[in-house]
């Protein structure tokens, strides 16, 4: 896909979330999220501290490199500071600190030059990958805000990306755990909310997951416990990837309890 059209829906993204946030009172701030210890107001400062690492590793390898030094001492605490920097600031002026953050890194992002990657936490990636994973935060943390406000997004078929890169990443769980990598790529089939199909890996694939691709973007968040989706594997491995699936860089996470959302939010 066109890299401008990532970057477009990187910031579409952002604009419907920055849409829900802005219409909610200061309390509706300070209510909890299913991340524990983290508000909403925590969420928006995460995304603002990790939009400000990823323009860091576009625009300054060097400075990005001693920063990723200090997340691989300790990723959660780190994580937790970043969620931390900005949640305690009026909702105005956390939210003016991260549609600045969200701007620096459209810009950051446009101004590699064709070819060149940029470091990130696991591994240097393409701008369009790193764009993909910013898809990723603002899907995942959204979520997590509109689970405590009650809402319910409507879905677009901007989760391509993230579906894409939930795929990818299939290794990454395993190993992440200490699992041996299954040896073969798996076919994957998602719905799109448009209904159109994606597809991945080869068709004749031994080993298979499908289903709607919103719920396969809720499981490689680990924002829905599987048990609440409508996923279909076939194969051990491919089974117990979506016991594991993760997306994103860290240590393993505990992930939603099974029923944790029955029923909840009207959509937005």
């Amino acid at each position: 896909m066109i890299f401008d059209e990532i970057l477009a829906d990187m910031e579409a993204e952002g604009d419907d979330l920055d849409a829900l946030v802005s219409g909610i009172s200061a309390d509706q701030w300070r209510l909890p999220t299913p991340s524990p210890g983290w508000t909403i107001a925590h969420q928006i400062s995460h995304l603002t501290s990790s939009a400000a690492l990823a323009t860091l590793a576009a625009t300054d390898a060097e400075a990005f490199a001693a920063r990723r030094a200090e997340l691989g001492r300790d990723f959660n605490e780190t994580t937790d500071a970043g969620a931390a920097e900005f949640a305690d600031l009026p909702p105005e002026q956390l939210l003016a600190h991260w549609r600045a953050a969200r701007r620096g890194l459209q810009d950051a992002l446009a101004a590699v030059p064709a070819g060149q990657r940029v470091p990130w936490i696991v591994t240097p990636v393409s701008p369009a990958t790193m764009a993909s994973v910013r898809i990723m935060e603002l899907f995942g943390h959204g979520q997590d805000i509109a689970d405590a406000l009650g809402v319910e997004r409507q879905a677009t078929d901007r989760i391509e990306h993230l579906a894409r890169f939930g795929v990818r990443t299939r290794d990454y769980a395993f190993l992440t755990r200490g699992l041996p990598v299954p040896a073969e790529e798996f076919g994957v089939k998602l719905i799109a909310p448009s209904g159109a199909e994606w597809t991945w890996g080869p068709g004749d694939a031994a080993q298979s997951v499908s289903g709607p691709a919103l719920d396969f973007c809720l499981l490689v968040t680990q924002r829905r416990h599987r048990a609440d989706l409508s996923l279909a594997a076939s194969g051990p491995d491919a089974d117990r990837w979506l016991d594991i699936a993760q997306a994103y860089a860290g240590p393993p996470g505990p992930g939603r309890a099974p029923g944790q959302f029955a029923g909840a939010g009207q959509a937005w």
